[in-house]
């Protein structure tokens, strides 16, 4: 008897210190993004999306909508892929890798493609963007996005 209540005692105290320390973190929320073109930081697009996703691989991005005016993003709908890998601890801290493409179709097969690539550190994702696409719809630079 008394060997079985050590043993379960030693298996509670070793589950109970797997569970400290770090954790897959998450990205669930709300997010406000901002891409500039460098060195002046003209803004160029902007966005808010909700990110649902954690741990690693891909997240689910809903109610995306731009919030700047021009003729690349501004009919729905749009495709959206994101991935991360995430590693955080129970106090909410989240950091690590950021991938997100946003697409949308025109008549007659073209595509405009935003790919975004960057680092999670806790409540804000910076890294760099490019766009390819139809006429105008092309360039790159540097993002920011805030969760909240």
């Amino acid at each position: 008897m008394l060997k079985t209540i050590t043993l379960t005692t030693l298996l509670a105290l070793g589950l109970t210190l797997t569970g400290c320390g770090k954790s897959a973190g998450n990205i669930d929320g709300h997010w406000t993004a901002n891409l500039i073109t460098p060195p002046g930081g003209t803004p160029v697009f902007a966005f808010q999306t909700n990110f649902t996703g954690s741990g690693g691989g891909a997240f689910t991005v809903t109610n995306l909508t731009f919030t700047t005016s021009g003729t690349c993003f501004n009919t729905p709908p749009f495709t959206e892929v994101g991935t991360v890998s995430l590693t955080g601890d129970y106090n909410g801290h989240v950091t690590g890798s950021f991938g997100l493409i946003i697409s949308t179709a025109f008549p007659g097969g073209a595509n405009n493609v935003l790919t975004l690539n960057g680092a999670v550190n806790n409540g804000t994702i910076t890294g760099t963007w490019i766009l390819t696409g139809n006429s105008g719809c092309s360039g790159t630079g540097v993002f920011t996005a805030t969760k909240g």
